[in-house]
């Protein structure tokens, strides 16, 4: 039998052809544009999962063909598959995975046989400093620019990349940045400013990772879809909780299937800020963390829940906690929220998060199941995690307690100690995803991204509605969008228009200007509160 191996981009061209397909045709079909196919078919990207298993159904061929999986042409003409599935997260060739280095070699082909480096750009110089650090030293890829206001954090990009042996564009204005030689962008700006920007670099036909939250409101979580779909562009949110060493091992553990079916979970980030808060927030009454209602920041906590489990959201609870004067004095209205959460598979997770008092802050989870639960160390720093597994008899079973390494990528994960040892996967994933690469699959996409994030936003619907349970909509499905395609009920004014909704549910309080006059002091001082 001979063996014909094909890349991606050819894969897509010609079954196209061989379903005498136009690329406007194909485009229409898959709701995204010709442009799209055409970058597709150039090799230039890669269609992300969901558009690969939309072409998958329309051509009537495995996930792995698409990828590039070897064909032998049999003496009966049939073609036989090889499945690289193996390698995928959960084991699905269906799922969120790319599978086999087709692309890679794509690229290699594509710059007679030396692999190109992605070249990438970071948006927010403060929070972007994890990245820029990675994308100096990572093999694949190279920093190429940073975008930031501040002056100072220009500087400071620039004197990191020279002393790394590397020179970086800087840009102060984002207009100027996007037209930039890039093939994708880190987005480190402002947390309520994601899916702007998210949207603004996928038309400009740059991947991105987005750092966390993925949209202030249900109207920017439609577009941010819908414009993943439409530019076939790689998106991948940086939750990098969920790649911390406990709830990573957590996440991998689950998918073996051991612990069995997800029963109940909880998910807690508590982080008094108060002392850093000027630092954070420079006295601005503006500034997002000011005008933040109390279930916002929710995907600390609740996003390793929903890539453990792998299951989506379908309602929500929000409860807000009562006001703090301490945090009132600073500038900040709302206080600690609380999101329960049910799962499709009617699991219920508890979600807590906020500037609640405890030093050092807890980052805790645990997950119950049918066959014993993991809990992660929230006093044992030295022993992070926690398994107990049922044995073959009813309440008897055996624990494990130990400290995870790192599995993938270890060597360079190691060299990353924030974030509970989290830092450095969001961004190699990303890389890995966009290199058409199997560690891909761990990278968190649009759908997953949106599912979290909404929990949040409709959470602070519940509080204002007296806690009432919503309804999380799918919005992988097109019919659900439309009711959601105009609501930008949110706490930010220039977004909500005449949807504005209070920061808090305690009833209107209007701090005086001495209140951020003051914070404000503080930072320019280079003081804590």
């Amino acid at each position: 039998m001979d063996k014909k191996d094909k890349t991606p981009a050819e894969c897509i061209a010609a079954l196209r052809r061989r379903n005498h397909l136009s690329q406007e045709a194909l485009a229409e079909k898959l709701h995204v544009t010709r442009q799209a196919v055409s970058r597709w078919e150039h090799g230039e990207t890669m269609p992300n999962p969901e558009t690969m298993r939309a072409l998958a159904a329309l051509f009537d061929v495995t996930i792995d063909r698409l990828y590039g999986a070897p064909v032998w042409e049999g003496i009966d003409g049939n073609a036989v598959f090889r499945s690289y599935s193996e390698t995928a997260v959960g084991g699905e060739s269906g799922g969120n995975s790319f599978c086999g280095n087709s692309h890679e070699k794509e690229r290699n082909n594509m710059n007679g046989g030396k692999m190109k480096k992605l070249r990438i750009g970071v948006f927010g110089g403060a929070r972007g400093r994890t990245m820029i650090g990675v994308l100096l030293h990572h093999p694949d890829a190279e920093l190429v620019a940073v975008c930031d206001k501040y002056t100072p954090l220009l500087e400071e990009a620039q004197k990191t990349a020279k002393e790394n042996g590397t020179e970086i564009a800087v840009f102060e204005h984002f207009d100027d940045f996007i037209r930039y030689d890039m093939d994708a962008v880190v987005l480190a700006n402002y947390a309520n400013e994601h899916a702007v920007y998210a949207v603004k670099c996928l038309r400009a036909g740059k991947h991105v990772l987005s750092e966390v939250l993925p949209c202030e409101t249900m109207a920017q979580a439609v577009e941010l879809i819908e414009t993943v779909e439409e530019t076939g562009l790689v998106y991948a949110y940086a939750e990098n909780y969920c790649y911390m060493t406990h709830t990573f091992e957590m996440w991998r553990r689950y998918r073996t299937g051991e612990m069995g079916m997800a029963m109940y979970g909880e998910g807690e980030y508590i982080h008094d800020c108060s002392s850093i808060w000027p630092q954070i927030t420079y006295g601005e009454r503006s500034h997002w963390r000011n005008r933040m209602f109390p279930t916002f920041y929710c995907t600390h906590s609740l996003g390793p829940l929903i890539t453990i489990t792998g299951l989506r959201p379908v309602s929500v609870v929000g409860f807000e906690m009562p006001q703090s004067k301490d945090m009132l004095a600073l500038g900040a209205v709302s206080s600690a929220g609380v999101e329960m959460v049910t799962l499709e598979n009617g699991a219920v997770m508890k979600s807590v998060h906020g500037n609640l008092k405890r030093e050092p802050g807890s980052i805790n989870y645990e997950l119950y199941c049918e066959k014993g639960m993991m809990e992660t160390g929230r006093l044992s720093p030295l022993q992070p995690l926690n398994v107990y597994k049922e044995g073959e008899s009813r309440c008897h079973g055996d624990w494990e307690q130990y400290a995870p390494e790192p599995q993938i990528a270890a060597d360079a994960a190691k060299n990353y100690a924030t974030h509970g040892g989290s830092d450095f996967y969001p961004t190699h994933f990303f890389i890995e995803k966009i290199l058409g690469r199997p560690d891909g699959a761990w990278s968190i996409d649009v759908y997953t991204a949106v599912d979290m994030g909404i929990c949040g936003i409709l959470a602070y619907r519940s509080i204002l509605a007296g806690n009432v349970p919503v309804r999380v909509p799918n919005l992988r499905n097109k019919e659900e969008r439309d009711a959601w395609r105009a609501d930008n009920a949110c706490c930010t004014p220039e977004i909500a228009g005449e949807q504005l909704l209070p920061r808090t549910s305690h009833g209107y309080v209007e701090l005086p200007d001495s209140v951020y006059e003051n914070v404000r002091r503080l930072w320019l001082d280079g003081k804590n509160a």
